[in-house]
C-alpha cells in the first residue's frame, strides 16, 4: 500500500478548504458538489445534510436510538467536520448542540452552514483528547469515524468520560481491524478496538456491533468515486485517492458502532 500523507489538523483545513472552493463546470446545475452529490446518493443523505464521514441516513436513525438522549439534552459531536450529522440529531432529539473539530476550517464552515442559523448550536475547535469542555457537561456523544484518529487514543476515551454525566451515553462509529496483527493496515487503524477502549475509560453496557448494511453502502459509494475522472477538482481528486486506498483495505476492516455509558 502507498503511504498517505500524514493526517493533521492542517491536512484537514486544506481538505474543507478544497471541499467549499467553487467547482465550476464540474459542478452539476443543482450547484451541489460531485463529491458531496456521489456521497449523499450512496449513503441516502439529503442535500442539505453536507457530510464529511460515511454515517448513512438509516445510520443516523441507530446512533439517535442508541443515544437514549433527554429532552432538552446537551449533544457534544466530537469530531463534527462541517456540523452535518450533529445538527441533524439535534433535530431530531431537540438536544442542544456544541461541535467540536480540531480543524478551524471545520468549524469556519460548520458555523456558516445554514442549518445552524437559529439553533442552540455551537462549535469549537478542539481536540479528540482535549476538548476544552467542562468535566460532566454533556448528557450525549457522537463520535463518528474518527476515534482511530486520535494520537492518543486512550486519553480520547478518557477525555469522553470526562465530560459525559453519570448516565451519559457514547456512541461511536468507525472501522476495526479483523485482524491486528494485519501489516497491511496503518498502525492507527490496527489500535482501534472500541470495546476495550470504553471499558478501559470506565464505562458500563458497553456494546459493539457489527454494521454489514453500512458497509455494502461505502463500497458502492467508493466504487463509483476510484472510477471517476477527478480533473483539475483537488477535492473530487482527494476522493478519488481516498477510495483507491479503502478499496484496498476494503475486507480487511469490519464496520461497527458501539455504545457505552457514564456510570
Amino acid at each position: 500500500m502507498e503511504k498517505r500523507p500524514e493526517i493533521s489538523a492542517e491536512y484537514f483545513d486544506e481538505w474543507y478548504a478544497d471541499m467549499a472552493r467553487p467547482h465550476n463546470e464540474t459542478a452539476p446545475h443543482d450547484g451541489i458538489a460531485p463529491h458531496d452529490e456521489i456521497t449523499q446518493r450512496h449513503l441516502g443523505l439529503p442535500a442539505s445534510l453536507l457530510s464529511t464521514s460515511l454515517l448513512s441516513w438509516d445510520g443516523i436513525a441507530d446512533v439517535v436510538e442508541a443515544l437514549r438522549l433527554p429532552a432538552g439534552g446537551t449533544l457534544l459531536d466530537l469530531a463534527c467536520g462541517r456540523g452535518g450529522y450533529g445538527l441533524e440529531i439535534a433535530a431530531r432529539t431537540g438536544a442542544r448542540l456544541i461541535g467540536v473539530d480540531y480543524s478551524a476550517e471545520a468549524i469556519r464552515q460548520a458555523t456558516a452552514n445554514p442549518k445552524a442559523s437559529g439553533t442552540s448550536a455551537r462549535f469549537e475547535v478542539g481536540d479528540l483528547a482535549a476538548t476544552g469542555l467542562p468535566s460532566a457537561s454533556v448528557d450525549g456523544i457522537v463520535c463518528v469515524d474518527a476515534i482511530g484518529f486520535a494520537t492518543d487514543q486512550a486519553a480520547a476515551y478518557a477525555e469522553l468520560r470526562r465530560v459525559l454525566v453519570s448516565g451519559g451515553r457514547v456512541v461511536l462509529t468507525c472501522w476495526e481491524p479483523l485482524d491486528r496483527g494485519d501489516p497491511r493496515l496503518s498502525d492507527g487503524m490496527r489500535a482501534v478496538d472500541t470495546q476495550q477502549g470504553l471499558l478501559d475509560a470506565g464505562f458500563i453496557d458497553v456494546e459493539v456491533r457489527d454494521r454489514p448494511a453500512w458497509r455494502a453502502s461505502e463500497r458502492g459509494m467508493w466504487e463509483e468515486a476510484a472510477h471517476l475522472d477527478p480533473g483539475e477538482d483537488p477535492a473530487l481528486q482527494s476522493f478519488h485517492d481516498e477510495a483507491v486506498h479503502m478499496l484496498d483495505r476494503f475486507d480487511l476492516v469490519r464496520r461497527v458502532m458501539a455504545t457505552g455509558t457514564a456510570p
